[in-house]
């Protein structure tokens, strides 16, 4: 099995993602999130953290976990296991490109990311409308912050 440890940040009801580089294998050209493998003896947590640190020069002091998704069958790696974690503070002011897994970057709303095409994963966009109404001052929240899995 392929750990990936994956980052929502979430501001203001607005998401951030990642469009891919065209050199990548898997979805290349494709809106992502930050993220990436978890390293031999590393945890899922400290992953996540390492991961925002090189793609965007942030470090996350506030998430929490939300979901962990499969691969999709067609994407033809049935082995990766996605573990999405909703940051919601983080240190390092605003986001910054940083190396060359990404060629651009992007705050979305949920409809915004619906409409963008090309999403990595096709269950990112239940996580946004759910992340952007629960962090939307003037939405009504509908994420189970204690829906953590065992």
């Amino acid at each position: 099995m392929i750990d990936l440890a994956c980052a929502v940040f979430v501001r203001d009801g607005h998401v951030l993602l990642m469009k891919r580089a065209p050199h990548k294998v898997w979805y290349p050209n494709c809106w992502d999130l930050v993220g990436g493998h978890v390293e031999p003896g590393e945890s899922v947590e400290a992953a996540l953290v390492r991961e925002a640190q090189e793609e965007v020069g942030l470090t996350p002091v506030q998430f929490r976990w939300i979901a962990e998704l499969s691969e999709p069958q067609e994407s033809g790696n049935p082995r990766a296991r996605y573990h999405v974690y909703a940051v919601t503070e983080w240190e390092g002011g605003e986001p910054m490109l940083l190396g060359d897994e990404h060629t651009a970057m992007q705050w979305v709303t949920a409809a915004q990311a619906s409409v963008l095409g090309g999403i990595a994963h096709p269950q990112y966009e239940r996580i946004f409308r759910e992340l952007t109404a629960a962090y939307d001052p003037g939405a009504v929240a509908n994420v189970d912050p204690e829906n953590r899995h065992s």
